[in-house]
């Protein structure tokens, strides 16, 4: 019998314990199911005072041009290519160069076909040129760059060349070789004898993107520039600067300036000397100076942000979106609803398993949705008033922990 109460005594606890589990389970699931959106779990993150420009590009540029324009420009140099002062950038066609290359090639396939049908020419130095020029022949299927692409097909020609004037010297058909040799010679000399080369004045970036305010968009000019003569301008936004087949410029490769009107406070506030930083459109955040302010109303002020970065990525264009990065700072991120200030003093509300308690935590930096918090060292509690009672009861905010969004501290003990 007494066996018997013992085993119904078990029966009751079990059920009593799983009564209890069933109601802290549903508990836990009522307050997920209530209201998930009020609760935020800290993590770290980065916050940033930023906000959206338009900026126009202004470069110290060089326009190249020479006397043959007209013609239109054989690169030298590619674009976004560096040059070194006095280096060919790019030459202007010949005015009957499309007859002489035609000649040239009709040439080169007479060459090939005498040199194809004499069997004489097996020697080991004509073997070691035939692989060279099959190895050439090879590489060029891989090159996209047309600049690489023209020095491997002259390179191909020269070897050409060379192995033709070796057959011309050995083959019993030399004669008729050399004589097509010396033709082709003389139709090379009167194409490369009417061709205008055109070198850079200093070192820098060259680029055949040419729109016409190299002149007008320079670092000396920063004084005349208003929001009404930027707009007058009518560029649009993104838009890549079109290739000139007339002329070309050199680009300094150090620095770059970007113009850019504000109406935020902050930008009210900047100073000339100031750091910031700019997201540009391939998502590179690079450094940046303020080195002018011109203040254009009450509203907008004209800034100049100096950069010596990326300054290839924005050879392609004049007038750009960026985003103006005023300051940003990392760590415990949460949102500013979350935070509840009283007396000077800001507290967020943790929730532990459904249970509330009040957190005091430091402002590092607050954004316009989110701050960055941290805990208060002891001296700094100290320094607010707080006993080494409380100090000692101090509960600190940390990474993971869950808060309430809009919390009521009257509800919270």
């Amino acid at each position: 019998m007494e066996e018997e109460n013992n085993k119904i005594k078990k029966k009751i606890i079990l059920y009593i314990l799983l009564i209890v589990v069933v109601i802290y389970i549903a508990y836990i699931i009522y307050l997920l199911i209530r209201e998930p959106t009020d609760i935020f779990t800290i993590e770290e993150g980065k916050i940033y005072q930023e906000e959206t420009d338009i900026g126009y590009v202004i470069r110290s540029e060089i326009v190249v041009q020479g006397e043959n324009y007209k013609n239109g420009i054989l690169q030298i140099k590619s674009e976004g290519e560096r040059a070194a002062k006095d280096e060919n950038i790019f030459r202007y066609y010949s005015s009957n160069e499309e007859a002489l290359k035609q000649k040239i090639e009709d040439l080169d396939a007479k060459i090939q076909e005498v040199m194809r049908n004499d069997n004489s020419l097996n020697q080991p130095d004509m073997k070691l040129l035939e692989d060279q020029i099959d190895e050439k022949m090879e590489n060029i299927s891989k090159v996209k760059d047309v600049v690489t692409l023209t020095e491997y097909k002259k390179e191909i020609n020269n070897l050409i060349m060379k192995k033709a004037q070796i057959a011309g010297d050995k083959s019993p058909k030399g004669s008729y070789l050399n004589q097509l040799i010396e033709e082709r010679k003389g139709y090379e000399s009167q194409l490369n004898s009417g061709a205008e080369y055109v070198t850079a004045p200093v070192s820098g970036i060259v680029s055949y993107k040419v729109d016409g305010l190299e002149e007008v968009l320079t670092p000396e000019n920063f004084s005349a520039l208003s929001k009404e003569y930027l707009e007058s301008l009518n560029l649009k936004t993104g838009k890549i600067v079109a290739t000139n087949d007339e002329c070309g410029k050199i680009i300094d490769n150090f620095t770059c300036y970007i113009a850019t009107i504000s109406s935020s406070e902050e930008a009210k506030k900047a100073k000339i000397g100031q750091k910031v930083e700019l997201r540009l459109s391939n998502n590179a955040e690079i450094s940046a100076e303020i080195t002018n302010i011109i203040n254009e109303d009450d509203e907008d002020i004209l800034m100049i942000l100096k950069i010596e970065k990326q300054i290839e990525e924005l050879i392609n264009y004049r007038k750009i979106s960026f985003d103006l990065i005023w300051w940003d700072d990392s760590g415990l991120k949460v949102p500013n609803q979350a935070i509840i200030a009283v007396d000077d003093l800001n507290y967020v509300v943790r929730n532990r398993a459904g249970y509330l308690s009040k957190i005091l935590v430091k402002v590092v930096t607050k954004g316009e949705k989110y701050s960055i918090v941290d805990t208060y060292t002891t001296e700094e509690l100290k320094e607010l008033g707080f006993s080494n009672e409380d100090i000692v009861k101090y509960k600190k905010i940390s990474l993971y922990d869950e808060i309430l969004l809009n919390p009521d501290l009257d509800k919270v003990e």
